[in-house]
């Protein structure tokens, strides 16, 4: 047991240089990951044409996706703390390749759920994982390299309404199998990141005999174990309001514009693409920024920063519009790596746990937030569910409650 605690802590980033090819590498292939991902969504409106399915099946379809790729990541985030598992990578990555060929083929209902459920599985498999590679790769720059590998992910998720435009509506159900591909690409990227990460194994079998009293500082861990427990449960709060917001915008900003400005559906999927893009940058640079400027500060602005544009975005013209979303979309996401990066070093043992928790769990449980707001506007109507989506970055005050980077850096020494 002692062991494997071990080989959950992969290196003393500070004495390793920042292994960029690495996490070029799992960068990419996160891109390539979520593109995959984002096949899903993208076929609904294909699926309901040519099978006739109802919203509640297509929701049930959604869900399948997010319990797996999203639930299910503390899960095995917890199981390769314990055993870390370089080759689950390509394995995984594997499962996603089959639910692919799935979705394209698949003449049945039943057959797409389980086909969505595999590539949900190999996104859970890759993501803890995947974060635990750019960990080992950082050396002492770990918000850069967590940046360099969320805003792959950020991207792939970009790709979403492109990749509905170019290859669905004009292929149909059977243009999803282009993306084996991808799949395919992504697998032998995989197997290059797994030799390097089994080498890194070995390695560090050799560090962690040299370095026992890292682990056996019971008495440290027992007095700070309340201030971590409750920074972990506020960190997973935060990133829920965070993802919760998200989901509102990409699930119902398009309808309210359509609504108030008259657009069309492709029009209005510009403001979306735009919120994404620039969210996908804000993702990139706020991991330097937290370095330089400190995690919980990057944390705080980008929840704070973002609130009163996201609280003025309902009541402004068009192409104000354009430029307050891109805004918006680069400010609140600034945090989006910045987050795991603050959990990894308030549990430094636990990497593949906690990054499951943050980036799945509690990014996840934002599609479980959708449907409320959904139900919410049923209820309140569509222009007071999306005002108080608007409200939910102001919940970023509850980062005062967070320890500074210097009190966690104490904790942990």
């Amino acid at each position: 047991m002692q062991e494997a605690k071990k080989l959950s802590m992969p290196l003393t980033n500070e004495e390793k240089t920042t292994v960029y090819p690495i996490l070029f590498v799992i960068g990419f292939v996160h891109l390539l990951n979520d593109a995959l991902q984002s096949v899903v969504p993208a076929m609904f409106p294909i699926l309901q044409g040519s099978m006739g399915l109802t919203f509640t099946q297509i929701g049930l379809i959604g869900f399948a996706l997010n319990f797996t790729s999203s639930l299910m990541q503390p899960l095995v985030g917890m199981y390769t703390d314990k055993r870390p598992s370089p080759y689950a990578l390509p394995i995984g990555l594997c499962f996603s390749f089959i639910g692919i060929v799935g979705i394209a083929l698949a003449n049945s209902y039943w057959l797409i759920i389980v086909s969505v459920l595999l590539i949900g599985i190999g996104s859970a498999t890759f993501h803890p994982e995947g974060s635990r590679v750019a960990y080992m790769a950082a050396g002492n720059k770990r918000g850069l390299a967590q940046s360099i590998y969320q805003v792959g992910g950020n991207s792939g998720q970009a790709l979403a309404p492109l990749i509905a435009a170019i290859i669905l509506i004009p292929f149909g159900q059977r243009g999803a199998l282009s993306f084996t591909v991808v799949a395919g690409l992504a697998i032998i990227l995989l197997l290059y990141i797994a030799k390097w990460y089994s080498n890194e194994i070995k390695n560090v079998r050799t560090v962690s005999i040299k370095k026992k009293s890292h682990s056996n500082n019971t008495e440290t861990n027992k007095k700070h174990k309340k201030i971590i427990v409750f920074s972990i449960c506020l960190l997973i709060f935060l990133v829920f309001a965070r993802s919760w917001f998200h989901a509102g915008i990409t699930s119902f900003y398009a309808f309210y514009i359509i609504n108030e400005y008259g657009l069309t559906i492709t029009e209005a999927q510009i403001y979306i693409f735009i919120f994404l893009a620039t969210g996908a940058v804000g993702t990139f640079f706020g991991g330097p920024l937290a370095d330089r400027y400190g995690k919980r500060n990057i944390i705080l602005l980008s929840m704070l920063g973002s609130a009163p544009l996201a609280l003025l975005l309902p009541f402004v013209g068009p192409f104000t519009a354009y430029i307050l979303i891109g805004i918006i979309g680069f400010i609140i996401l600034s945090s989006f790596s910045v987050t795991v990066v603050y959990a990894q070093e308030l549990v430094p043992g636990k990497i593949g746990t906690v990054s499951g928790l943050i980036v799945g769990l509690a990014f996840g449980m934002g599609a479980v937030g959708s449907v409320a707001l959904g139900w919410l506007a049923d209820l309140i109507g569509l222009t007071n569910t999306i005002i108080f989506a608007a409200c939910l970055p102001f919940i970023g005050l509850l980062t005062f409650f967070l320890p500074s980077d210097e009190k966690v850096k104490e904790i942990h020494h």
